[in-house]
């Protein structure tokens, strides 16, 4: 499958509309996780190479053509871009596979989802009144226009587990709103932004409107403290989101964040614990468990604890595990080997705390190659265990017991936690009355819905800001009053 990768440049930066070599001579080496051999070796930025990408972005925003195009002049562009990605499809369908073990069947057809999105914000970038004419009840005025204008230049910080949805995440809408972008994929991941920058490059996107920079934590770290950049996005764990925060107030530089996650499916009463193993197993082993919206605590009534818990270890132990590029594997390796160590360092600590593994724990038979982890269901935990409270980002999922229902609400709440969420019950009625009271920013009835067409992001240590929706373009503008004591011709 690794033949199938196309990167036209794979030595150098894209940066002000030029392929350039990197300052220094440090490569990214990938790995691919299900053979743990070296594929691919890619350029990587270094500080001086920051310096040109801020700097190119800055002149592309604060003298070039495309915060000054009209709302329809950048949709017709970003719905280019969007198609120049889809003539990538096998390319980056490949590259998720290869860099990071996504299965086939979840990688197929990746493309369409980034172009979609591009799609999607070019229509809300034509359909947003970016200037809006009021009355104004001042003292020399009797207008007002309220302006939306681009916020300038964006870090676009991405993790390692999405790599092309989690950087369109951030291009799409900043595009849209006029923003100019210094992208910074994960180092090993960054295929896809290699990618897109070749289909910006392609349809003549201006120079500097996207810049390239694969790199480590150090260029994170100089973007963020850089004062040419506006604003940072970024996408990661909460520790490091903390740290990102920090450095941004301390110049006022504006952030959003989709940080880490401990979400709980509350099973209900009245669900059938038939249904609990065939509808969860996919939602706690997505990506191998490295999605930060995916079920790592499920609370169940305590009167059908076993019955619950049975269902889900069997579907759990049901699971096809393998190589990532075959069809029949449903759930691939762990993106690297660090990975796989912290996730059989949290089954440790698990079975040290007193829970018992109900289904997993251990490498697969047969995969002695590769960073694979059986997909794990610990029977016995509480809410006060590591196991319950921390990220694993793993295939791995705690069962709690609880008496009533206003407990299981206050299990799901007790945590620093609130990205997403879900119940299981046939009651529709039942099921808003609890998402109501449960402090995430993303819940489901029956399964995880994840459509970026609504706002996504979460609660307390999981985020600030949303992605997704006609809010998502909300963070990459600034609002500007402007008192008239007519009003301007045009408006």
């Amino acid at each position: 499958m690794q033949e199938s990768i196309r990167i036209a440049h794979p030595d150098k930066l894209y940066i002000g509309g030029q392929w350039q070599a990197p300052a220094g001579t440090g490569r990214l080496r990938l790995v691919n996780p299900a053979t743990e051999a070296e594929f691919l070796a890619v350029a990587e930025a270094g500080p001086a190479d920051v310096e040109a990408a801020v700097a190119a972005a800055r002149a592309a925003f604060d003298t070039g053509p495309w915060p000054r195009l009209s709302p329809h002049e950048r949709a017709v562009k970003m719905r280019e871009l969007g198609a120049a990605l889809d003539r990538r499809a096998a390319s980056l369908e490949a590259a998720w596979t290869c860099q990071m073990g996504a299965p086939v069947w979840m990688s197929r057809g990746s493309s369409m989802g980034a172009s979609a999105l591009l799609n999607y914000y070019a229509g809300i970038a034509e359909g947003t009144a970016f200037e809006d004419v009021r009355p104004s009840h001042g003292f020399v005025s009797k207008y007002a226009v309220v302006v939306r204008e681009a916020v300038g230049v964006v870090a676009a910080i991405t993790p390692w587990n999405g790599p092309l949805m989690g950087m369109m995440m951030k291009v799409a809408p900043a595009l849209a709103a006029g923003c100019t972008v210094v992208m910074k994929p994960s180092p090993e991941t960054p295929l896809e932004a290699f990618m897109v920058a070749e289909a910006a490059e392609e349809i003549g996107l201006p120079p500097g409107v996207l810049n390239l920079l694969p790199a480590d934590r150090e260029v994170s770290d100089l973007l963020v403290r850089h004062p040419g950049i506006d604003k940072v996005a970024f996408t990661g764990s909460t520790a490091v989101g903390l740290q990102v925060a920090a450095l941004c107030a301390s110049r006022m530089a504006r952030y959003t964040m989709e940080l880490g996650g401990k979400s709980a499916a509350i099973i209900l009463d009245d669900f059938d614990p038939a249904q609990t193993g065939p509808m969860l197993a996919p939602l706690v082993t997505q990506l191998c468990g490295q999605a930060c919206i995916n079920y790592s605590r499920i609370l169940i009534p305590r009167a059908r604890y076993d019955e619950h818990v049975d269902s889900l270890a069997a579907a759990m132990d049901a699971l096809v595990v393998g190589d990532p590029t075959q069809d029949s594997s449903q759930m691939g390796p762990l993106a690297m080997k660090r990975q796989l160590e912290r996730v059989q360092g949290y089954i440790a600590t698990g079975l040290a705390e007193g829970a018992q593994l109900a289904a997993g724990g251990v490498r697969p038979a047969g995969l002695e190659r590769g960073y694979y982890i059986a997909p794990t269901v610990f029977r016995g935990a509480t809410n006060d265990m590591v196991i319950a409270r921390e990220e694993i980002f793993g295939p791995v999922t705690a069962a709690i017991p609880y008496d009533t229902i206003d407990e299981a609400i206050a299990i799901a709440n007790d945590s620093e936690f609130g990205l997403s969420g879900g119940v299981y019950t046939n009651d529709t009625d039942r099921a808003y009355a609890v998402a109501r009271r449960i402090r995430t920013g993303h819940f489901t009835q029956n399964g995880r819905e994840f459509d970026l067409t609504n706002p996504f992001g979460g609660f307390k240590k999981s985020g600030v800001g949303r992605e997704g929706g006609p809010e998502g373009m909300d963070p990459y503008c600034e609002l500007k009053t402007v008192f008239l004591p007519e009003r301007p011709t045009g408006l």
